[in-house]
């Protein structure tokens, strides 16, 4: 069961993944529903995998995917993954020049945010959405109060902590969609272990649309 493959409410957080494996693993994920995808740059060679990544999608799903980096911390790394081909840059934190020269790039950017205070700012800056990390400190009902300032066009994104039993919840609570990270892949597990966990995560989310 999938979703339009122009939604991006699920991203595949990808840590650990090498080169040798990007390739399967992005045919399988774009087969599976997946449109974005996001390799941290605490990876091995990430750079490498990002533009192997980059090039498989493009050939599947033309310029619809996103595919880039999480984990990114300066400009210079913005540029190096757009430079490999990459259209999405993902921080933990939220960063003012990084946010700026994603958006300069004409890249999406979803920077890390936990408070107003850091939400609005990101806004400011030009942020394409938010995302909450760790969203499991905040759960549902702590994002739901925070979502209820700000402005309602806003896509947020629930990430940390969160995998497809708690969709339902963090739906009702105003999230847009969900980074899933070792819930969905970790170092070293299989295409065919992946596929089982991206196929239930797709039909979580189907189930709560």
């Amino acid at each position: 069961m999938q979703y339009q493959d122009t939604d991006k409410q699920l991203v595949a957080i990808l840590r650990g993944i090498t080169p040798a494996e990007i390739v399967p693993m992005t045919e399988m994920l774009i087969q599976a529903g997946f449109c974005a995808i996001e390799v941290p740059l605490n990876s091995p060679d990430p750079f490498t995998s990002i533009e192997h990544a980059a090039n498989c999608a493009k050939t599947h799903l033309g310029e619809s995917a996103l595919i880039g980096a999480g984990t990114v911390l300066s400009v210079d790394e913005v540029d190096k993954v757009k430079d490999c081909g990459g259209n999405l840059i993902v921080s933990p934190n939220m960063d003012e020049a990084v946010i700026k020269r994603a958006r300069a790039l004409d890249m999406t950017v979803l920077p890390g945010v936990m408070t107003p205070t850091e939400a609005f700012s990101a806004l400011k800056a030009g942020a394409s959405g938010l995302k909450f990390f760790p969203a499991s400190l905040l759960g549902p009902s702590g994002i739901s109060a925070v979502k209820a300032v700000l402005p309602k066009d806003v896509q947020l994104y629930a990430v940390g902590g969160v995998g497809p039993e708690d969709f339902a919840a963090y739906k009702k609570a105003g999230i847009y969609g969900f980074g899933l990270g070792s819930s969905l892949y970790k170092a070293g597990r299989s295409v065919a272990e992946t596929k089982h966990a991206a196929d239930a995560s797709i039909k979580a989310l189907v189930d709560c649309l």
